[in-house]
């Protein structure tokens, strides 16, 4: 039966690329026992270069107890691998059949009641689930590279899904030390990756048409806003762009240039009731903090970010 998302031990990885390496890293500093499986002929050594490179940055940022490189193993039976779980990653290239077959061969020898997550960086639980005999346990942990740095996880069930197994994996990843977003529906390609998606695509636009060189985009961003970013992301920062009126001034001032031709994106209609979401949500997140205190905030988190890059 399904462990207490404290009580897990042992996580078993399937796929050690990238992204699996990178979860395989992750959860060994935070101090559980990993199996890892790879198909790959040399997937074990290059899981284990992967982990013996990242092991310096987790080191810095602070292992947990027991935390070791020891405590990997890596079993070339999937099933033997499986049996092992208290917890499952599935990490397996975007390949929707493959991950189909793949996760319905990890719910066959995944002992009863374990979740399996599934690190999709964009297709629906939904349309993966359908082969597996118990796809109320299957559920998306999609991770941003590497996962052992990247702190953000986006997790969201598929229409068979449980709501117990969308609750009881929040709770595992946010124990486990991430920052997790429990998103209340299905979107292709989750929230972060269709914002930095939109960002891309104009990108490539803008190189196109010879509006910017890569180097102008680059530098617009690590110098722009980029610099905001990591202290408040761009709600929070545009509601500080409407001055001591917050949000609500900034949408009434600014709405109108929604229809600027700023991008080839086709711009949201500022509805009422879009306008009183973002709003309320700016309120939010503000928790009580006011104009003055999150420009200071924000200020202060700029110049430790400028001094860190080196650029103060």
């Amino acid at each position: 039966m399904r462990p207490a998302p404290a009580d897990v031990r042992t996580v078993v990885c399937v796929g050690a690329g990238v992204i699996g390496g990178g979860w395989v890293a992750y959860f060994l500093a935070r101090g559980y026992r990993v199996v890892a499986w790879d198909p790959a002929p040399d997937g074990e050594e290059r899981l284990r270069h992967l982990v013996r490179a990242a092991w310096p940055a987790l080191t810095d940022l602070g292992l947990a107890d027991g935390a070791s490189m020891d405590n990997l193993s890596f079993e070339p039976d999937l099933a033997k691998a499986c049996a092992q779980a208290d917890f499952v990653q599935e990490s397996a290239p975007e390949d929707l059949e493959l991950k189909r077959t793949l996760l319905a061969d990890i719910d066959a020898a995944t002992p009863e009641g374990v979740v399996i997550s599934s690190s999709t960086s964009g297709y629906g639980m939904s349309e993966m689930q359908d082969k597996c005999a118990h796809p109320d346990r299957t559920v998306v942990g999609h991770p941003f590279n590497p996962p052992y740095l990247i702190p953000l996880v986006e997790v969201v069930g598929g229409t068979s899904t449980s709501s117990d197994v969308v609750a009881w994996t929040s709770e595992f990843f946010t124990l486990a030390g991430k920052s997790v977003i429990t998103m209340d529906r299905e979107v292709p390609g989750f929230i972060a990756n269709r914002l930095q998606e939109a960002l891309w695509r104009e990108a490539l636009h803008m190189v196109a048409a010879g509006e910017a060189t890569v180097e102008q985009i680059d530098l617009s961003i690590t110098d722009g806003p980029g610099l905001r970013w990591p202290i408040f992301g761009p709600m929070l920062t545009f509601h500080l762009a409407g001055g001591q009126g917050g949000m609500a001034h900034m949408l009434d001032h600014f709405g109108p240039s929604l229809l600027s031709p700023w991008t080839r994106l086709v711009a949201a209609e500022l509805t009422p009731e879009l306008r009183d979401a973002v709003v309320d949500g700016c309120d939010r997140e503000a928790d009580g903090r006011s104009i003055d205190d999150l420009v200071a905030e924000r200020d202060r988190g700029v110049v430790a970010v400028l001094r860190a890059l080196g650029k103060a």
